[in-house]
C-alpha cells in the first residue's frame, strides 16, 4: 500500500519545484521532504526523480504519477474543508492571509476584539504578498487587493485604500522639486499599480532605494532619503511624515474578503469574516500640510 503521506510529500515537490520550496509549504525540513520520496520509491519500485546536485528533477514515471495524484490532493483539501465546515460552535483555529501592511497596521492590533468576542478562537495570521491557495487549505480566509480567479472561491469587496507621496518634513523644505529622490518597490513588485504610479511620477529622476519592504520604505522616508508611495493608512499616522502633492490623481487598491465556498458557511469562519470586516474602514484625513505639486 502506498502511504498517502509519502504521496503528498511527492505531489508537494513535483509542484514547488524544490525540496526547500515544498518543505517551507508542508511546514517541515527538506530531509523529511528527501525521506518521504525516497519511501515512496520503494513501496512502488519506480525511480521518481533524478537526484542531481542540491537539485531533484522529476523522470517520466516521476511525472505521470504526480498527474494522477493531483486529483487525489484536491479531494483530501475538499474532504478537511468539508469537516471543519461541519464543526458548530466557535472554537478552533482560522488560518489569514493578507499583504503584509494590512495585516501589521489593519488586523493585528484589533485581534484584541475578537479574543473577547470569541475566546474559544485561535487565529493564525500570515502577512505575505503572495496569494495563499484557499483551495489548498494555505488560509482558509484572505484579504487580497484584487478578485480572485480562481474556481471555488467566494469574494467581496469590503473596501479600498489609497497611496500618496510621502516624506520627511525637513527633506521636503529643503530640497527643490527638480531634485527630489524616490524610493521605490523591488523588480518583484513591478506589476502592483502604486510602482507604476510612483514611476510614471518620479521620471528621470533618481529613484535611490529599492525595498519590497514598506516599512522600510516608511522608515527611510523619514530620515529623507526621499519620496515613498505608501498607503494613507500608514502615511497619515505618522507625527514624521506629510503627503506630498505630485500634481495627479492618487492610485486606490481595493480590499476584497476571499473565503472558499466549502468554508462560507461555517460558524468560526464566518465570524472571522465578520471581523474582518470590521478591520477595513474609510481610512482617515490626513493632518499633515501637502506641499505644492512637482
Amino acid at each position: 500500500m502506498i502511504d498517502w503521506t509519502d504521496l503528498h510529500h511527492f505531489v508537494m515537490l513535483a509542484r514547488e519545484g524544490t525540496l526547500s520550496a515544498a518543505a517551507r509549504t508542508l511546514g517541515v525540513d527538506h530531509v523529511t521532504v528527501a525521506r518521504r520520496i525516497a519511501a515512496l520509491e520503494r513501496a512502488t519500485r519506480l525511480k521518481l526523480v533524478d537526484r542531481r546536485a542540491h537539485l531533484y528533477v522529476l523522470t517520466e514515471d516521476g511525472r505521470r504519477l504526480a498527474a494522477a495524484a493531483a486529483p487525489m490532493e484536491d479531494a483530501a483539501y475538499a474532504v478537511e474543508r468539508t469537516i471543519k465546515a461541519a464543526r458548530p460552535g466557535l472554537v478552533g483555529q482560522v488560518t489569514i492571509s493578507a499583504p503584509p501592511s494590512l495585516a501589521n497596521a489593519m488586523i493585528a492590533p484589533k485581534l484584541i476584539e475578537l479574543r473577547r468576542q470569541h475566546p474559544g478562537l485561535t487565529i493564525k495570521l500570515i502577512g505575505e504578498k503572495r496569494a495563499a491557495s484557499l483551495n489548498r487549505r494555505e488560509a482558509d480566509v484572505a484579504l487580497r487587493l484584487s478578485r480572485p480567479a480562481e474556481a471555488g472561491l467566494v469574494a467581496r469587496r469590503i473596501g479600498s485604500f489609497g497611496f500618496s507621496l510621502y516624506g520627511a518634513p525637513a527633506y521636503l523644505r529643503e530640497t527643490p522639486p527638480s531634485a527630489v529622490s524616490f524610493i521605490a518597490y523591488d523588480a518583484s513588485m513591478d506589476e502592483a499599480p502604486q510602482q507604476q504610479w510612483l514611476k510614471a511620477i518620479a521620471g528621470r529622476r533618481a529613484i535611490v532605494l529599492l525595498t519590497s519592504d514598506l516599512e522600510n520604505q516608511a522608515a527611510a522616508a523619514r530620515t529623507g532619503v526621499g519620496l515613498a508611495a505608501l498607503p494613507h493608512f500608514l502615511g497619515d499616522p505618522d507625527p514624521q511624515l506629510v503627503r506630498f502633492d505630485p500634481g495627479r490623481s492618487e492610485i486606490t487598491r481595493e480590499i476584497w474578503l476571499v473565503v472558499h465556498r466549502d468554508l462560507s458557511r461555517a460558524p468560526l469562519v464566518r465570524a472571522v469574516m465578520q471581523f474582518l470586516a470590521r478591520c477595513v474602514k474609510p481610512g482617515r484625513q490626513a493632518k499633515n500640510p501637502v506641499r505644492t505639486p512637482l
